[in-house]
């Protein structure tokens, strides 16, 4: 019976590994040692060292990578005018629209969704953009009956809507928005932090607020050079603190660098950078397919599997049980009834540590030798 277990076919063995290593393929790392601890046992008794099953089911090459649960949009919220902070919403709070963010003089800042910041006052015969935001904010409250959605004009029917509103909190009711009654952000927003204190001088263009979106998501780093395992729309799995699971996909994968090939290292724009090993990186950011089940603590590190191609209902054996044959090709060895035989082998995929195989009589539970773990 031929072994594939000398020198020669330890150096072959190791070879694969190391090229499947280096591929994304195999994930596995053959120590010189287990190879010879697996020589010297199989001359003395004849058996590999140990045995491992014959699989029968679905093969994933999915690649495992470890990231941050944190939430999307991180951006500065900065004061609109003069005056004392008198207070401050508290940070992990939730501000939907309408509500409060800050107040200066005892006078509350309100949330209001739109793209367009709140950059003037805004009073009859005003138009552009950031009037339409208004209407629509002002229709979605129930203060703008007969408002046109689309009307980027201040009208009368606006001015009514405003005094409503201002009726509504126990305002003046001047039918007009100063710059520093609203702030229009994208969405509903979360106080990441607070960037100044109750007391605090407030001053235009200085940060109050570092806010965040309500939705969470996860960010992780690969090497720019494996950065085609992760594409735009590709589905994930995340492990969540506290070893729940929640399903996402990818939602955008960042650049490299400017001026690297995926190998160097530095730093850049693009979402990309470099890290301690020199290699230059990539962010890739995942969101979940239902954001409320993604729970726990901002920062929390998170476990994400790239499902990457899926083989359904395909045997499959350890990486390390295959052999390097004297002949070419690679084989495993069947362990049935304390004896030993060697099947050649195709292989197929690699994902996980295993390896897709066809060939032989190879069935579902069979023993297949594999070095002492």
């Amino acid at each position: 019976m031929k072994r594939g277990t000398g020198r020669g076919g330890r150096r072959v063995l190791l070879g694969l590994a190391l090229l499947l290593a280096a591929t994304g393929g195999g994930y596995v790392v053959l120590e010189e040692r287990a190879a010879e601890a697996r020589g010297e046992e199989q001359r003395s008794t004849g058996l590999p060292p140990d045995t491992a099953p014959v699989q029968r089911g679905d093969l994933s090459s999915g690649l495992r990578v470890e990231g941050t649960l944190g939430h999307a949009g991180e951006r500065r919220l900065n004061a609109a005018g003069p005056g004392v902070l008198t207070w401050i919403a508290d940070a992990g709070s939730a501000v939907a629209r309408d509500g409060r963010l800050y107040e200066v003089n005892g006078r509350p800042v309100r949330l209001m969704y739109g793209a367009t910041p709140m950059y003037r006052p805004l009073k009859a015969g005003d138009k552009g953009e950031d009037v339409r935001q208004l209407k629509r904010n002002l229709l979605a409250l129930g203060h703008g009956t007969g408002l046109d959605p689309e009307d980027k004009t201040f009208t009368e029917g606006t001015v009514t809507a405003v005094k409503r509103w201002q009726k509504a909190h126990k305002a003046k009711q001047t039918g007009e928005v100063a710059k520093e009654d609203i702030a229009f952000v994208s969405g509903p927003q979360r106080v990441q932090r607070a960037e100044a204190a109750i007391g605090d001088e407030a001053a235009p263009g200085k940060p109050v607020l570092t806010l965040t979106g309500t939705d969470r998501i996860v960010r992780f780093r690969m090497d720019a050079g494996q950065a085609d395992a992760a594409k735009p729309g590709d589905r994930v799995s995340v492990t969540l603190p506290g070893g729940g699971a929640a399903t996402g996909r990818i939602d955008s994968v960042g650049a490299p660098p400017p001026g690297t090939d995926g190998q160097g290292g530095g730093t850049g724009s693009g979402g990309g950078s470099g890290d301690g090993d020199g290699k230059a990186k990539v962010e890739v950011v995942v969101v979940f397919d239902r954001p409320a089940e993604a729970k726990g603590p901002d920062r929390s590190p998170v476990s994400v599997l790239l499902t990457g191609e899926t083989r359904t209902n395909v045997l499959s054996v350890p990486v390390n049980a295959l052999l390097a044959l004297s002949g070419g090709g690679f084989g495993v060895q069947v362990v049935e009834n304390g004896t030993v035989r060697e099947v050649r082998v195709e292989l197929g995929m690699f994902g996980q540590g295993r390896v897709e195989i066809t060939g032989g009589d190879l069935k579902d539970g069979m023993e297949v030798g594999v070095p002492k773990t």
